[in-house]
């Protein structure tokens, strides 16, 4: 670290695919502020959330440790109507909050002199493990909800720690106004911003003119002549077993694409923030999301191509995810990696950044990402680890992977298949090489079961009730 340590502005877009910004690919969607970031900054290229739902992911990035080390390893479905799934097996218990007795990046950041902010999505328990339990001294918008609420995007919001709002008002402008607030009568002391949008999970819902605009756009390009849902095999869970899952094959989903451009547009209002009130270039901004893109059901908004399946799932798809980090004059512009980095990394790098120590009694499993911000360099790890031990409501089925280099090994435990992939070769992760590769597929699977064991991780158990 040199000279004072900065501002940390964190923005943690819900569901947002690893292909739905133009600067990762996106041919679709207009999103030129985040494209101005990421000139400005360094792009991940293999950036991966820890989990393919939300919840888990959230819980790593505040405290560096894998969901399964947590005990936190799906979402957290509070009325209990989903969950426990059951299909072939039945999930796996799991604790429905983030316990008081994580240390957070938050509480760290805060007893070094830090302002400490929540704005928006928790989604970690109920009151007692709210936002202000973990180190932030403020919460707006944050609570027990996992989406919007009844009200969904529209005011009056129904969202625990945010006042229901003036008619006619959309829920990402009023959160990025408390969070513009909050950094325009910050004070002296830096400050950690953990600006998470409910944006883009589901409802799909927009702005009538925006997505008339989208409709208009979609017409034009002649996306509504084309094929864009294919629909699939059932689902593999009870709750779900007579439906059937819907594939989105093609970006063209006008709500969502409205959804995207208003989250564009209100982080680069928050960028313009920064600039407006010259602390840009001291303020490292990460930009990133909880899990991969909403592919297979609940309308099927967006499409991962080239990679496989989406939310829920264990596959490229369901994990990787978009990530930008920016700080002028420490992190070069227009800078790339392809290191392999996780959300569990963000909890030693904000510290690095600030001149804290990981204190001696945590055990994390992320790595600083400091050499990679600022010096282009690797990593010494050379594994990551995935544990989802649930039936995804997407249609997932419980499994666990590890990615070593440029191979990635998914074992599913319904039937302990495995499937390796050369992800340099085939990123859509299509051609099995288990049998062509079996020295591979041992190691590996030997790596993940040792893993397993040093997390404790939880495995599913077969279901006595299962007919097929």
């Amino acid at each position: 670290m040199h000279g004072q340590p900065p501002n940390i502005l964190f923005i943690l877009i819900d569901d947002l695919g690893a292909v739905d910004l133009a600067s990762f690919g996106s041919t679709f969607y207009a999103t030129p502020n985040l494209d101005r970031l990421a000139e400005r900054g360094l792009v991940f290229t293999d950036a991966y959330a820890s989990c393919p739902v939300c919840s888990p992911t959230r819980g790593s990035l505040l405290t560096g440790r894998y969901p399964a080390r947590i005990g936190l390893t799906d979402w957290i479905d509070f009325g209990g109507r989903i969950q426990p799934a059951r299909g072939k097996l039945v999930d796996v218990p799991y604790i429905r909050e983030l316990p008081r007795t994580e240390v957070t990046s938050a509480s760290l950041l805060r007893g070094r002199g830090y302002s400490t902010w929540h704005v928006g999505k928790w989604h970690l328990g109920f009151e007692e493990t709210y936002p202000e339990q973990h180190g932030f001294n403020v919460n707006i918008g944050g609570g027990y909800l996992g989406a919007p609420g009844p009200g969904g995007y529209f005011s009056p919001f129904d969202i625990p720690n945010l006042p229901p709002g003036s008619p006619g008002q959309y829920l990402p402008e009023v959160l990025t106004d408390e969070a513009i607030n909050l950094i325009r009568n910050r004070g002296d002391n830096p400050f950690f911003l953990n600006m998470c949008f409910y944006l883009v999970h589901t409802p799909i819902e927009a702005p009538a003119d925006r997505v008339a605009k989208w409709e208009a756009r979609v017409r034009e390009l002649g996306l509504d002549r084309r094929t864009a849902l294919v629909e699939g095999e059932f689902f593999p869970m009870e709750h779900k077993r007579h439906l059937r899952v819907t594939r989105r094959i093609l970006q063209s989903d006008p709500v969502y694409a409205a959804m995207v451009e208003s989250m564009d547009e209100n982080v680069g209002r928050l960028l313009d923030t920064l600039e407006e009130e010259g602390i840009a270039d001291d303020t490292l901004v990460v930009f990133t999301s909880d899990n991969g893109g909403l592919s297979t059901s609940e309308s099927s908004p967006t499409c991962n191509n080239p990679y496989a399946e989406g939310k829920g799932w264990m596959y490229e798809g369901g994990t990787r995810v978009p990530m930008i980090a920016a700080w002028p004059g420490r992190i070069p512009a227009g800078s790339r990696t392809a290191e392999p980095v996780c959300s569990i990394d963000l909890f030693p790098t904000w510290l690095a950044q600030a001149g804290i120590p990981v204190p001696d009694r945590l055990l994390i499993d992320g790595e600083d990402l400091s050499p990679v911000l600022f010096e282009g360099a690797a990593l010494e790890r050379d594994a990551l680890f995935w544990h989802y031990p649930h039936y995804g409501n997407q249609g997932g089925t419980p499994g666990s992977s590890i990615r070593s280099g440029d191979w990635k090994l998914i074992e599913f435990y319904e039937d302990h298949r495995l499937e390796l992939y050369n992800l340099a070769e085939d990123i859509g992760e299509v051609h099995n090489l288990a049998e062509e590769e079996p020295e591979h597929t041992r190691a590996l699977h030997q790596r993940l079961k040792e893993w397993r064991g040093s997390v404790a991780a939880r495995i599913p158990t077969p279901n006595p009730n299962w007919q097929e």
